[in-house]
């Protein structure tokens, strides 16, 4: 008997930390919005009325206007280091009102985003796993007096979702109707070694120094066999126009070429960048970024 009972008292201890994890009252927002008007705090202001001791958090607001890839990126970027049971909330959705789907993905490592299923989850799913996808059933979810709003579902329905999801005013099954483990993708060019060619999409720049960051992890690289201060070729491509080659050095810092030289070297994320030494790559080359950009790296 005693056994039984402590048993069971282990049972409800991780009944209770499933729970709290899966429902940690934090709320982490991303939009297009901008900071000059008042839709991000209208949006915050709807997530307090549903609880008043809710964690509100900020992951950007500056994703540029209808930029669904740069979303889908910037969730892939950041989403693994918040706790498991965090809810984001990620609006940059050029089809608002349309039949778009309004979904909650859960990732296999227990996170929940709050999107438009319109590609924004296009890198996460592929990251961090779908757990389960649920449509959002207005009709319990979305916040009263706002039926006749079809332009604003980041307040009506989104925050209001994600709010009472990270509250517990309802659990992830009464989101809406369960539905397949799949997303809308933005087809883009994965990581890949061919060869003893690496290609790559151009996912991001470092946008406040010019900087190009690809999706090509280090363990792939490494695969080229190459030490710092070799020099790789690089070619880079916009749909299929070629829009740079060079060759550089790949190195472990900034300062190891002279000021105003192109190197490749690892980003925090360690994945494989390029930078002009106190300069500004992309300005320079006029190289973006999004899932139309493509890289090629070879000895």
């Amino acid at each position: 008997m005693k056994k039984i009972l402590h048993v069971l008292f282990c049972l409800l201890i991780l009944a209770g930390a499933i729970t709290t994890s899966a429902q940690n009252r934090i709320v982490v927002f991303q939009s297009d919005f901008g900071l000059k008007d008042g839709a991000v705090s209208a949006m915050k202001g709807v997530s307090m009325s549903v609880s008043p001791d809710l964690k509100l958090f900020d992951l950007t607001h500056e994703i540029p206007a209808y930029n669904i890839w740069e979303a889908a990126y910037r969730l892939e970027q950041t989403v693994m280091y918040w706790p498991a049971g965090t809810v984001f909330v990620s609006v940059v959705d050029p089809g608002v009102g349309t039949s778009r789907k309004s979904v909650v993905l859960k990732t296999n490592s227990g996170h929940f985003i709050v999107t438009p299923d319109n590609g924004t989850l296009t890198l996460i799913a592929g990251s961090l796993g779908i757990a389960e996808v649920r449509e959002i059933d207005e009709a319990v979810n979305r916040r009263k007096g706002s039926e006749k709003s079809y332009t604003f579902h980041g307040r009506d329905v989104y925050a209001y979702t994600a709010a009472r999801l990270a509250a517990g005013v309802i659990r992830f099954e009464e989101v809406g109707q369960e539905l397949p483990k799949q997303v809308v993708r933005i087809p883009y060019q994965a990581a890949a070694l061919e060869g003893n060619t690496i290609k790559g999409t151009i996912a991001i720049l470092d946008v406040q120094y010019g900087n190009i960051w690809t999706n090509i992890p280090a363990e792939l690289f490494k695969q080229l066999g190459l030490a710092y201060g070799d020099k790789i070729n690089v070619s880079i491509y916009h749909n299929k126009t070629k829009v740079y080659q060079g060759t550089m050095p790949y190195a472990a810092t900034f300062g190891a070429v002279p000021e105003g030289k192109p190197l490749a070297y690892f980003n925090s994320l360690l994945q494989l960048s390029f930078a002009l030494n106190m300069g500004d790559f992309s300005g320079t080359y006029k190289v973006y970024s999004g899932s139309d950009w493509r890289v090629e790296v070879r000895k």
